[in-house]
């Protein structure tokens, strides 16, 4: 994953490093590297504004170094193309589930998540992860089915819950949302549950009808939390959908699936960087356990390793 991104960042190292040894490189000279630079980071699929941010940052690090004789050029130049990428990933927020999931648990039961997004961005897949790592924790879960609008998504969830093995709470398709999101929260109360996640119907953000329906959702749910899932390999429509579910319900926290799919890197790093919110999760494959913390250290790996 990362491989051409990584490429480019690689290849204007070198450039630089190579121009740099044993003098200061003018301004100018500095911006035709970064323009060239940042030409190439438009054609790996990073969004304009991302790659300008990108290209300023490295600027500044660039802008009147010298390497001293006897100095390794090529891995000055790396380490400083890596602190400006490093800067921007740790001015993405980060946020600790289980570590929320206990604070919440201390003052009352059960956690109330509910999960938004738009259809193919790996929604359930990603409740259902969730899920698993919760029970791993020792958490006692329920998930509750409250899309009542996509033919098979109970039964998508409900087979989830069987294989991980958590408690499903279902309705019937038509009925209503919040109902089915309220009878789960009652449900877990009874039974001495720690964790109740809410799937809402996929919807585009600008469906008048069915953000509203996320609004009852909420208004009805109280959650703890509202947690955002987006499709790392989307980019700029990610950070657009951001937007849109913001200001119809809110949303405290992201999580990014697909990862591991962007070969490039662009839509990806896009989407990580101009997110703007608390990261959860990264996805990074199907399987239950693919699901990492959201650590800029993990990025850099991916970019720089």
């Amino acid at each position: 994953m990362f491989s051409k991104i990584k490429k480019v960042l690689q290849d204007f190292a070198q450039q630089i490093s190579e121009a740099i040894l044993y003098r200061t490189l003018s301004e100018k000279e500095i911006d035709e590297y970064c323009n060239n630079l940042f030409i190439q980071l438009i054609e790996s699929d990073v969004a304009y504004d991302v790659a300008e941010k990108i290209v300023n940052e490295i600027k500044q690090q660039l802008m009147g170094k010298k390497i001293r004789r006897g100095d390794d050029a090529k891995n000055y130049i790396d380490t400083a193309v890596e602190k400006s990428l490093e800067e921007m990933l740790k001015g993405v927020g980060t946020f600790k589930l289980m570590n929320f999931v206990k604070s919440v648990l201390a003052k009352e039961k059960p956690v109330k998540i509910m999960f938004m997004g738009v259809n193919g961005v790996g929604k359930t897949t990603t409740i259902a992860k969730i899920a698993h790592i919760l029970k791993t924790n020792g958490f006692k879960v329920v998930v509750a089915a409250a899309d009542t609008f996509r033919a098979g998504a109970q039964e998508q969830l409900k087979k989830h819950a069987e294989r991980i093995g958590v408690t499903f709470i279902g309705g019937r398709y038509g009925s209503d949302p919040a109902a089915i999101a309220f009878d789960a929260i009652v449900y877990a109360q009874k039974n001495n549950f720690d964790v109740v996640l809410i799937d809402t119907a996929g919807r585009m953000h600008v469906d008048i009808d069915l953000m509203n329906e996320l609004r009852k959702v909420a208004r009805v749910v109280k959650p703890h939390l509202k947690l955002l899932v987006l499709d790392a390999l989307t980019g700029n429509d990610a950070l657009e959908q951001l937007k849109g579910f913001e200001e119809a319900v809110g949303v405290d926290v992201v999580v990014l699936t697909k990862v591991d799919a962007d070969a490039n890197g662009g839509a990806a790093l896009t989407t990580i960087i101009g997110v703007g919110k608390p990261i959860a999760y990264l996805g990074v494959g199907q399987g239950y356990n693919d699901l990492i913390e959201y650590d800029p250290a993990i990025v850099l790996k991916m970019l720089f390793r």
